[in-house]
């Protein structure tokens, strides 16, 4: 058997053998023909066949993978912006932000700041996903996407404006003002997010594999800007102000790439075979010809991706739990010793660029080792095993402690390494069902599936972060 494990025979015309893989041109014409035998079966009698089946062009220069990559990086870019800029959030919201911003000063506000931030993410994200797949065949895809990075873009523009603007005498004013952007930030995220990674279930599973790595490489860059910002900014409103005008252009960049994406010839290719499959299926209509302002079948999907929905909910309700709320308090042991290691550097290297990291390589592997497949009952017990890492991180120095006043794993080692195996567990078996999703379905369920499936992830975060505030007051 090799890496990616057999071919399931109900899966769509995106799931190659080694479609996450690289190969070369006679391999991929093999796999593609075989592909298309699949896709037959899905199609009535007398339809033509699909785009796919005529021919495959080339992806040149791997543009379309590096620009859901780019779109991968973008859906996630604002949520770790906003919680990995710690030392930030402890100025703004601290009793005395009259200070140079070495110190952290700390307050009621500042020390539950980060379970807030989670709840006034993830709630509105299971409410705007939820509509977007009520509205995945009302609004056309690049009206959902351009209108969400907007939005994304104001509000950002709206956070960096506060950055040099005095809030000492309104903190709860800024926190007010801070959740709400969060809130709708996170809600607009999420219908991009949905929309692109609906997208990418058209495509092979390589393009959905960049769209997921992507996320991962935006949280790196995220924690490598903020640990820049402190090692070279001398003032935290200066180094906040640099790291959320880099998050402006990113956002940006990301408008400006998703608009040059229907110029491919790649990507246009399997748009195209995905509105032929919507043309041949029974009553189905192309996009362009209003694809039926109809909600798209909820039942017929969950009877394939139930077990895959509840593997994303349950890894990421576990990663969200203890991240960032819990592994950002642990401190190092020898906190005390004044060495910039143990004071400035240890949680945005041990907690938020470890963790990254971890998380990446968990989501690349998965192009090249796809173990369990789609229909293993290994891949939800994996899963559930990861419980354990909630308990194993509550017992490190997590600090202040007000009732858990056990500290069992008394050694900078720990939070490192269940930071790792923490990010990367939550990369590969977090990845794998999203790919799968989409694939186990007739090709013009897919972007609903794809849909469908962020509304696990971000029900799973929505789920774990309400669940972390309860694990910091209880710790």
């Amino acid at each position: 058997m090799d890496g990616t494990g057999p071919v399931h025979p109900s899966l769509n015309s995106s799931y190659l053998p080694n479609a996450l893989g690289n190969h070369d041109e006679s391999d991929e014409e093999d796999e593609e023909s075989e592909d298309h035998s699949l896709s037959a079966s899905l199609l009535p009698q007398n339809s033509p066949p699909p785009l796919a089946v005529r021919y495959s062009p080339e992806d040149s220069y791997y543009l379309v993978y590096i620009i859901f990559f780019l779109m991968g990086i973008g859906s996630l870019l604002p949520w770790n912006f906003f919680i990995t800029a710690k030392h930030y959030w402890l100025y703004k919201l601290s009793n005395d932000t009259h200070h140079s911003g070495k110190e952290e000063q700390h307050s009621d506000l500042s020390d539950y700041f980060e379970s807030y931030l989670s709840m006034a993410s993830t709630v509105p994200s299971v409410l705007c996903l939820i509509l977007n797949y009520v509205l995945v065949n009302r609004l056309s895809s690049k009206f959902r996407i351009l209108s969400s990075l907007f939005v994304i873009l104001l509000m950002f523009a709206v956070t960096t404006v506060l950055v040099k603007v005095d809030t000492s005498n309104y903190r709860i004013g800024f926190l007010v003002v801070t959740l709400v952007s969060v809130a709708i930030v996170s809600g607009a995220s999420n219908i991009f997010y949905g929309s692109i990674f609906g997208i990418s279930g058209r495509f092979p599973m390589r393009i959905s594999q960049a769209l997921i790595s992507g996320q991962a490489m935006g949280g790196t860059l995220s924690a490598l800007a903020s640990i820049a910002d402190l090692a070279m900014a001398k003032d935290v409103t200066d180094s906040a102000l640099a790291y959320f005008l880099t998050a402006d252009v990113f956002i940006l960049l990301c408008i400006i790439t998703y608009l040059l994406l229907p110029r491919l010839a790649y990507s246009r290719h399997y748009m195209a075979a995905a509105a032929a499959a919507t043309c041949s299926s029974p009553g189905g209509m192309s996009e362009d010809e209003g694809a039926g302002n109809k909600i798209p079948p909820l039942r017929p999907i969950l009877r394939k991706i139930w077990l895959l929905g509840l593997s994303v909910f349950y890894v990421f309700s576990v990663s969200i739990m203890v991240f960032p709320a819990v592994s950002s308090g642990i401190q190092s042991v020898d906190k005390d010793s004044g060495s910039p290691w143990t004071t400035t550097y240890f949680v945005p290297l041990s907690c938020f660029l470890l963790y990254n990291v971890a998380d990446l390589f968990g989501r690349i592997a998965t192009a090249w080792l796809q173990v369990p497949g789609p229909t293993s009952k290994v891949l939800p017990v994996l899963v559930l095993c990861r419980s354990v890492m909630v308990p194993l991180l509550m017992l490190c120095n997590y600090q202040p402690r007000d009732h858990l006043r056990t500290v069992v794993f008394n050694h900078d080692v720990y939070p490192v390494l269940f930071n790792c195996l923490l990010g990367l567990s939550n990369g590969y078996l977090g990845t794998l069902p999203m790919i799968y999703g989409p694939k186990v379905v007739h090709r013009e369920l897919a972007e609903a599936t794809g849909v469908i499936m962020s509304f696990f992830l971000a029900l799973g975060l929505a789920v774990g972060s309400a669940l972390s505030v309860l694990i910091v007051h209880y710790i």
